[in-house]
């Protein structure tokens, strides 16, 4: 916003000019947070490994009206982030706005990690989003503003059975987002993260498949029920958009209270 100008309400949550660039936004939270950017006026560019997927995300956007593309690439191909982010820009332009939600829960016990999955959880789930900001980040500096969202968890804060990779990957993630802001904050991009409670999405369908478990994790919170995905629409354009110009380095639990209890 510029300083000393009146504006609405509206266009302290508008992101029309605005692109953005989502990761895992074939399925889940991805898929749902890039369908939220675009209704909120973004052009959308959606990246994920499943093509076929992607591109009905993609339709079905264009198909109510928003701006949609598809890049089929796989975000844990560390060697190749420069490369997908020439092929973000050359879709849509440079991207003002990332948001990182591709991720893998091996749900492993401790004693039956194995090196690769631990280093595909870290590689996806922690290195994917900074190096993919990191080849983004040069074109938001010359804009002078620009978004980095993160997807933390509950893991960030909280150990959870069989969640060794996965937790050491969120809580990276909780500190990366802090040293993403300490580094590029100056340049007018801001860094936050959103750390979902319980969701229904891939990654958790072994907890939500259990009934039981699904009526303890609700009883958890404070509210009393687990996450609807448009819960976390509002937080994501909150953090994307004009509206969070002075909040960076933050996690935002989106949990319904779960870590308040």
């Amino acid at each position: 916003m510029n300083p000393g100008r009146d504006v609405t309400m509206q266009e302290f949550f508008d992101l029309s000019g605005r692109v953005a660039c989502v990761t895992g936004a074939s399925a889940g939270l991805g898929r749902g947070l890039a369908t939220a950017l675009a209704q909120a006026g973004a052009m959308v560019v959606g990246v994920a490994r499943r093509e076929p997927e992607l591109m009905a995300w993609a339709e079905e956007v264009r198909s109510a009206g928003g701006r949609a593309e598809a890049c089929q690439a796989d975000v844990a191909d560390l060697e190749a982030l420069p490369q997908l982010a020439r092929q973000i820009t050359a879709l849509a332009g440079a991207p003002d706005i990332l948001v990182n939600a591709a991720g893998l829960n091996p749900r492993q016990s401790a004693d039956a990690v194995t090196p690769e999955a631990w280093r595909q959880t870290l590689d996806l789930n922690l290195s994917a989003p900074f190096f993919l900001a990191q080849a983004l980040v040069p074109a938001m500096r010359e804009k002078g503003w620009g978004r980095v969202i993160n997807i933390a968890s509950l893991q960030s804060a909280r150990a959870f059975a069989k969640g060794v990779a996965y937790g050491a990957s969120k809580g990276g993630i909780a500190q990366v987002t802090r040293a993403m802001a300490e580094a590029w904050s100056p340049d007018g991009i801001t860094c936050n993260a959103l750390a979902p409670g319980f969701f229904p999405t891939d990654l958790t369908a072994a907890v939500f498949d259990d009934p039981a478990l699904v009526e303890r994790l609700a009883a958890q919170t404070c509210i009393g029920r687990n996450g609807r995905p448009e819960d976390l629409f509002g937080p994501a354009i909150f953090l994307a958009s004009p509206a969070s110009d002075y909040v960076t380095g933050q996690v935002l639990f989106v949990d319904g209270g779960f870590t308040a209890k």
